[in-house]
């Protein structure tokens, strides 16, 4: 139950404020959208994003080891951050 809690909390944390909950924000706002509607599309946008993870990362996990997996990981995002300080 530990790392399904962990996971919850990383993904939630992780989300909170970006591009994607800012932009479904703005949605919301509009008046003539439907917050049950929105909420249904981005919770259901989250879900297959998700679900595509999983399924990439499971594969992965199946091919290198997980030392491996955290050094790739850690090596995107340091490329990631570089390529955001850098592009301007």
């Amino acid at each position: 139950m530990k790392t399904y809690a962990v996971v919850f909390l990383s993904v939630f944390l992780a989300e909170l404020g970006d591009k994607t909950q800012l932009a479904t924000l703005f949605f919301a706002a509009n008046p003539a959208a439907g917050k049950v509607g929105v909420f249904v599309a981005a919770a259901g946008a989250l879900v297959v994003s998700s679900l595509l993870a999983v399924a990439i990362g499971g594969q992965l996990g199946a091919w290198l080891p997980p030392e491996r997996l955290k050094i790739l990981g850690v090596l995107g995002f340091i490329a990631m951050g570089l390529w955001m300080l850098l592009a301007r």
